[in-house]
């Protein structure tokens, strides 16, 4: 474990839109190192919990010490499958509910969505439960498989669409989907669709990002299929085009007609031709004395995988638009404010770091 050692970025230059350059506003600071570690969640106490693909769950306290919580459930461990998300229930102070995804199963498996009771003392995950199961099962790539909870009190899961492409457009399927449930699983009341009774949105290929802003709106981001990822504004109902439309282009080359071909499905508010592989997404809200935000408040932060980057998209109501790119010279896999006001970086990979940003100088 590695604390308190600021280490300066590598790579510390933003590119911005006229061609001039500045340099990166932080530093970061090492934390602690994971085993492909693939999300992360603040604890309101300080401290962090940290999911490991291969289906680990681990406890970082606010010194930096990390240990395992056992009771986490038996994953697929292959590819772009395995533990994904892990979120804490909106009454977590009271009720220590953890929620976690992961997908397990023949064929491919199924995204499942659970909870259980975190008992930090006994380094526990007290009685999982499975709350919802994807059906049917099966597919290739990544379950999206993201937790928001709603100020309507309700559980927004992202579901991807295990690079199938048409089952995003089925209601009688859960890939390619946002879904809107209670707190249990059940779906929830209200939701569009009466034939599909989870299912709040559909035609999306990964949504890979979940976030509500501070104005109660819900914005996601997905992959595109080579180029043309993208960050929607959530509406109850919308069809958001996958795969009949999209910006970027199959993996073969061949084109796929854009959104401007279709004006009853949803276009992405920013759209990123070449790809970012957008991963974890924050809105910043909040600041401490010290902490690397301020500038920040009200902003998307995301991270990106193939880009190698943190991003900050700026909010305007219901208009979004990219206006920083820091070169992190290494993969981000999600991004969380911690409950000291700074902003945390996951590092993606078979050594990834939990990074703190500071103020540069």
């Amino acid at each position: 474990m590695i604390k308190h050692l600021l280490v300066p970025l590598t790579l510390s230059w933003l590119v911005l839109a006229g061609g001039a350059a500045a340099q990166t506003p932080f530093e970061f600071e090492p934390v602690a190192r994971f085993e492909r570690p693939w999300a992360v969640a603040a604890l309101p106490q300080g401290g962090f919990l940290v999911a490991e693909q291969a289906g680990r769950l681990r406890h970082v306290a606010a010194d930096g010490e990390v240990s395992d919580i056992e009771g986490a459930p038996a994953v697929t461990d292959a590819g772009q499958v395995g533990l994904h998300d892990v979120a804490l229930a909106p009454d977590f102070a009271s009720s220590s509910m953890v929620y976690l995804t992961w997908v397990d199963g023949q064929g491919g498996g199924a995204l499942h969505l659970g909870r259980g009771r975190l008992d930090l003392e006994r380094g526990l995950l007290d009685g999982l439960e499975v709350l919802w199961q994807a059906t049917p099962s099966g597919g290739n790539g990544h379950p999206g498989a993201i937790i928001a909870f709603g100020p309507d009190g309700y559980l927004y899961l992202s579901s991807g669409d295990r690079q199938l492409g048409a089952p995003a457009q089925d209601l009688a399927d859960h890939r390619g989907k946002i879904l809107r449930l209670n707190a249990d699983g059940a779906p929830a009341a209200g939701n569009p669709f009466p034939e599909a009774p989870t299912i709040w949105t559909y035609g999306h290929r990964n949504p890979y990002g979940l976030i509500f802003d501070q104005d109660g709106r819900l914005w996601s981001h997905e992959m595109g299929p080579r180029g043309g990822d993208e960050l929607n504004l959530i509406v109850a109902g919308q069809n958001y085009g996958w795969p009949a439309v999209s910006e970027g282009r199959r993996y073969s080359g061949l084109p796929i007609p854009d959104h401007a071909t279709r004006p009853d499905v949803a276009a992405p508010k920013v759209a990123w031709v070449p790809s970012i592989a957008p991963s974890g997404m924050i809105i910043v809200t909040g600041s401490v004395e010290g902490a690397a935000v301020a500038p920040w408040q009200g902003s998307l932060l995301l991270g990106g995988l193939g880009s190698q980057a943190l991003i900050r998209v700026e909010l305007d109501g219901t208009r979004a638009r990219e206006v920083a790119r820091w070169d992190m010279g290494r993969r981000i896999r999600d991004v969380v404010q911690g409950a000291d006001g700074h902003v945390y970086l996951l590092e993606d990979g078979a050594d990834g770091q939990l990074m703190r940003l500071r103020p540069q100088g």
